[in-house]
């Protein structure tokens, strides 16, 4: 039995909030605030500014600080700034000296934040973050007692004093992978394709067509092709000949439109084009549209270099992935690397490539950050080529995978080495899930999985930020359960001391101390 008693509602005035006192030094904003180098990434950003003329514009803190509001709570340019309006601590964390009810700006002026910030603009921040880090960490580690290393281990095993001199200098593993982000756009399929591109014709031919006296207006028979296209785009069940069918006969619409629209262009020679740019734009892509897939039809393919999946963003390619569920990726294909929990986008292309061909590129931008090369490479099959393996073992430098060729048959004296090398083999597919996780975190919680932004330029800024916010977030996570774990250590330590105790002052009483 539920009992309910009606309650007076407070007045605003009454309501008590425990701003009055002061906001929560451990709040997780505020935290964030004072590790990031705030002054590093603002000058980052006035780069792409113009200091000499133009409106004065918005401070770089407020900027920066809303954009990493953004994509740590997976927000639209809206809702963001509306959210940033109504927490104190979000205002804090982009540098308002008092809570403020007003916007920080309009929401609309994110779509010109992505245009300037960049995908090399992000990297930088990022690495300007990691920076400060490692310059608070790196006193730290050195008052910590060092152990016994792997170039200790190597020279146990009897190998050869230049390559553990060369591995003495190598520091640090270094795991690779590549994955895809999706864009946000709908399944292509030729036939859709096809009829929006003929929607979009027969509109641009309403607009250039002026009606005049003995003047008649060009035949798009829009009605036939729009009934030809939903007579096989609701069925359930389509055949082959079918889909054939209708693609041949939306082609033909289309050649017909393209030809209307060269005809009414072509009567105004001599005269600016009637056209504005994004309509001109628009025609220059359904030409090209329509060369594909006339090539395609005709050659019984579904394969072209430079395929056009989305009208509205063509420079979107389909990458093939071979996975379960995800055969075929329409998005940007990223080429990272991961470095103590901090991740590097080291390469974004809209066409794919063979993420094989960057383990060079990679290594040496990891010597470039760090100052030396690191100890391991953690990869999968794809990474070991002949000619990766060959430049690793230049520089002293562990590949994670299988050895060439066929196993040879080993003495017993060699099986202790062969077993060592298969545990350091499973312990190194066990590290490489680690990249695998910072893609699935991306995807799951900071929509990488489904890259909002319309151009190329800003999804790529999309993409970069989204890396540099999971660097923060990483930094958060690690702030908060290093203390945890020290002080459990300490907590453990302790206890095995108390057993220890017991144990050898009651020797008699093993077992009953022991259930004890």
């Amino acid at each position: 039995m539920v009992k309910y008693t009606s309650t007076k509602q407070l007045s605003f005035e009454a309501f008590k909030t425990p701003f009055q006192r002061g906001l929560d030094p451990k709040n997780r904003w505020i935290r964030l605030a004072e590790m990031i180098p705030w002054d590093a990434l603002a000058k980052i950003y006035m780069e792409k500014l113009c200091i000499n003329f133009g409106r004065p514009a918005v401070k770089p803190r407020v900027v920066i600080g809303a954009m990493i509001i953004k994509h740590k709570k997976s927000l639209s340019d809206e809702a963001t700034i509306e959210e940033i309006r109504e927490n104190p601590y979000l205002q804090y964390f982009i540098g308002n000296e008092e809570f403020s009810h007003e916007r920080p700006f309009d929401p609309s002026l994110f779509v010109t934040l992505r245009k300037r910030i960049g995908e090399q603009e992000f990297n930088e921040m990022s690495q300007a973050f990691i920076d400060k880090v490692e310059a608070i960490e790196r006193p730290q580690k050195r008052k910590s007692p060092k152990t016994k290393s792997e170039e200790t281990q190597v020279e146990d095993q009897g190998v050869c004093s230049s390559e553990t001199e060369t591995r003495r200098q190598n520091r640090g593993k270094l795991i690779l992978d590549a994955s895809v982000a999706p864009q946000d756009i709908r399944y292509p399929t030729d036939l859709e394709l096809l009829n929006e591109a003929r929607e979009h014709t027969e509109r641009l031919i309403d607009s250039l067509y002026e009606p005049a006296p003995g003047k008649r207006k060009p035949r798009t028979y829009r009605r036939n092709a729009r009934k030809d296209y939903l007579s096989i785009a609701h069925k359930k069940k389509k055949s082959k000949k079918e889909i054939r069918k209708a693609i041949r006969k939306q082609l033909n619409y289309l050649k017909r439109n393209i030809g209307t629209i060269n005809n009414l262009l072509g009567d105004e020679i001599g005269k600016p084009i009637p056209l504005k740019p994004r309509e001109l734009r628009l025609f220059w892509i359904i030409q090209e549209l329509y060369r594909q897939q006339k090539q395609m039809y005709e050659e019984r393919s579904h394969q072209i270099a430079g395929r056009i999946v989305s009208i509205s963003q063509p420079h979107v390619r389909p990458i093939v992935r071979g996975k379960s569920g995800k055969e075929v990726e329409f998005g940007a294909k990223l080429s990272v690397s991961l470095v103590n929990g901090y991740s590097f986008l080291d390469r974004l292309s809209w066409d794919a490539f063979n993420e094989s061909n960057d383990l060079i590129l990679q290594v040496e931008r990891y010597r470039a950050r760090f100052g030396f090369y690191p100890e391991v490479v953690i990869t999968d099959k794809i990474y070991g080529t002949r000619e990766n393996r060959k430049y690793l073992k230049s520089k002293g430098i562990r590949f994670s995978g299988k050895p060439l060729g066929r196993p040879v048959k080993l003495s017993e004296e060699d099986m202790k080495l062969l077993r060592a090398k298969r545990r350091q083999h499973r312990s190194d597919s066990r590290l490489r899930n680690q990249i695998e996780g910072k893609f699935g975190e991306g995807k799951r919680k900071y929509d990488l999985d489904c890259v909002k932004a319309k151009t190329m330029r800003t999804s790529e800024s999309w993409i970069a930020a989204v890396f540099f916010v999971m660097n923060l977030a990483h930094w958060l996570r690690a702030d908060f359960f290093v203390p945890f774990l020290k002080g459990l250590e300490i907590l453990l330590l302790l206890v095995i001391n108390h057993v220890k105790e017991h144990f050898f002052l009651s020797g008699d009483n093993i077992e009953l101390q022991l259930q004890h």
